[in-house]
């Protein structure tokens, strides 16, 4: 069942995804009625899953391993997520 929230979710998950290609990650939304992103950096193989929920702060995008930032600062976020996917080593 999608959360009351699914909409806002979608809407901040779509706008990452824009500026991923930029920085060489490609991203395919997964999930149906409550999406996650689903982002990798192609010549490494890594890949992970973004989340974007609403805290105490404002929204959220949240990925693993540990990875964290606010959705209206989409610069930082795609900065983190492509030097945390852009290393050789395993994930």
């Amino acid at each position: 069942m999608a959360s009351g929230y699914t909409g806002e979710r979608r809407v901040h998950l779509e706008a990452l995804a824009e500026l991923l290609p930029a920085h060489g990650l490609v991203s395919r939304m997964v999930g149906g009625e409550d999406p996650v992103l689903w982002v990798w950096q192609p010549r490494t193989g890594r890949h992970t899953i973004i989340f974007a929920t609403p805290s105490s702060q404002g929204w959220q995008f949240l990925w693993s391993p540990g990875g964290q930032a606010p959705v209206a600062d989409l610069e930082r976020t795609v900065t983190a997520l492509r030097d945390a996917l852009d290393s050789e080593q395993p994930a």
